[in-house]
């Protein structure tokens, strides 16, 4: 079982990060590309963590009842999740350091620039602009930047276990093929 959590995990995570690490590199070169990076970004976190449905289907067919309980196996979709979730925290550090990208700085730019656009008044302006700087001061400290990373990702692995939890324990859904 640790090595179906470890192999579904690594790769859970590689869908999530090797993508990240283009979409980061594409910013770099055109900042306006930021827009739409956090819907494809989120939608490559479900379509990873879709590996989790696959991972516990696989456990419960080879089950000798061909079935798994809602706790076992959400306990293997949380463990794969959070090993999702250290490869994706570990793919942006690297990111992050090759790029050598202010992401920050250009993701406070942008939300400055959507404020203006939206019409935001100059008091607002002010305020959000302070609240970036104070973001960006906290940024800066990995002790800050780690967690917050993991748990962009994380609670997204654990609703889908708790799905495939739900779903799956019932050994009349999706069936284990006979040969």
């Amino acid at each position: 079982m640790i090595r179906t959590i470890v192999t579904f995990g690594v790769v859970a995570g590689l869908i999530v990060a090797v993508p990240m690490f283009v979409m980061l590199a594409l910013m770099r070169l055109d900042p306006a590309a930021m827009a739409g990076s956090q819907a494809l970004g989120y939608a490559l976190m479900l379509a990873a963590f879709s590996l989790i449905v696959v991972a516990v289907k696989r456990h419960r067919d080879r089950a000798p009842s061909g079935a798994i309980a809602f706790w076992p196996a959400f306990a293997i979709g949380l463990a794969i999740s959070a090993v999702a979730s250290v490869v994706y925290v570990v793919g942006w550090e690297i990111t992050l350091a090759v790029s050598g990208m202010d992401f920050i700085g250009a993701y406070a730019e942008a939300s400055l620039q959507a404020a203006r656009a939206k019409g935001a008044s100059e008091a607002e302006i002010a305020r959000l602009s302070a609240d970036m700087a104070a973001f960006s001061a906290q940024y800066a400290n990995p002790l800050f930047r780690l967690p917050i990373t993991f748990i962009e990702i994380f609670p997204i692995g654990a609703v889908v276990s708790l799905i495939a939890a739900l779903v799956l324990r019932n050994p009349r859904v999706w069936p284990a093929r006979t040969r």
